[in-house]
């Protein structure tokens, strides 16, 4: 378990990080969101030992990170995939890393083959893709065999079979009771992964609840009606106390109830319907409304915006490629 209480970090007359307090549970993944600028990389900074607070504790575990003298058995983590020695191979990067924790050099291959490394295991780390650079990282990550996992943008450079493989392992460690922490700004894959988020902006707790939670606290939800029946279902529906908000195409939406309801409703006035369905916003439109006030930079564009900046002027435009950057995967 990772336990932080009022957690502060300032810089001259800048607030990073603002009295934060929550716990991240085992056996579960904890997602852990905020805008850019929110303060997320300073909190996981602080969380190892990297910054020093200016008020304010991070305990792992029930101990303070330096007071751990073989961290890596406690907690892995995988910040900043680049910080590996480019002139050391993918091996000798974790053999380093395994001697000075006193971990067993067999530990290397394994998490070596577990990330898909093995093949290229003697290749310096300097000639990676983005992608098996990621993978290493999450190698180190491993390597102690920790009950707490950090990561911090784990599917960057990741092609789909390897963000369908860091997801399901994620899931299996913490099916095994360990403590799993991911920030990550991919709202779609959070989705899929996160059992429960921890949610900052301008370096403040926002929310700390489930996933079903925050998404129905913080979106809209309705059912969505639809009937050859149009007129008299309105009627029954009128009738019955429910506005019905018409939405385009014979859809109607109505708020405040339950497909089960308007189920039944429908079958005792023997009204025929070819649309009964409960939507829910996803998890990034729950973000964008919990978040709207804590964001620091907007950006402003598109045809017809006072506020875009003028077109780029036409010929070549240096520094770029046609097509942007391109990474290759394992």
């Amino acid at each position: 378990m990772i336990e932080l209480e009022g957690l502060t970090k300032r810089y001259g007359t800048k607030t990073a990080v603002d009295h934060l307090s929550f716990q991240v549970r085992p056996g579960m993944i904890t997602g852990f969101l905020g805008p850019n600028g929110a303060g997320k990389s300073t909190t996981m900074r602080m969380m190892l030992d990297l910054d020093n607070p200016t008020s304010g504790t991070v305990r792992i575990d029930g101990r303070h990170y330096r007071e751990l003298d073989e961290p890596l058995k406690y907690i892995g983590a995988l910040l900043d995939a680049k910080a590996m020695h480019g002139g050391r191979s993918a091996y000798n990067n974790l053999l380093c890393l395994a001697q000075s924790n006193r971990i067993p050099e067999r530990r290397v291959g394994e998490v070596l083959d577990l990330v898909g490394l093995t093949a290229v295991a003697r290749k310096k780390s300097k000639g990676f893709s983005l992608g098996m650079g990621q993978r290493l990282g999450i190698a180190s990550a491993l390597l102690g065999d920790p009950e707490i996992l950090m990561f911090d943008e784990p599917v960057n450079g990741l092609d789909p079979e390897g963000i369908h493989w860091i997801r399901n392992l994620m899931k299996a460690l913490a099916s095994e009771g360990r403590t799993i922490f991911v920030s990550s700004h991919l709202m779609s894959e959070m989705a899929l992964t996160a059992d429960h988020l921890i949610v900052i902006g301008q370096g403040k707790l926002l929310a700390d609840t489930s996933m079903a939670d925050f998404i129905r606290q913080n979106s809209r939800s309705f059912v969505r009606l639809r009937s050859p029946q149009r007129e008299r279902l309105l009627d029954v529906l009128h009738e019955n106390g429910f506005v019905a908000v018409e939405s385009g195409n014979g859809t109607l939406e109505i708020d405040g109830t339950t497909t089960e309801a308007l189920g039944e409703l429908a079958a005792a006035h023997q009204l025929v319907l070819h649309e009964l369905s409960a939507q829910q916003a996803s998890l990034e439109e729950a973000f964008m409304q919990m978040t709207a006030g804590a964001v620091e930079y907007h950006a402003h564009g598109g045809a017809g915006d006072p506020g875009a900046p003028p077109a780029a002027p036409p010929g070549p435009q240096w520094g770029a490629r046609a097509g942007g950057p391109t990474t290759e995967e394992l």
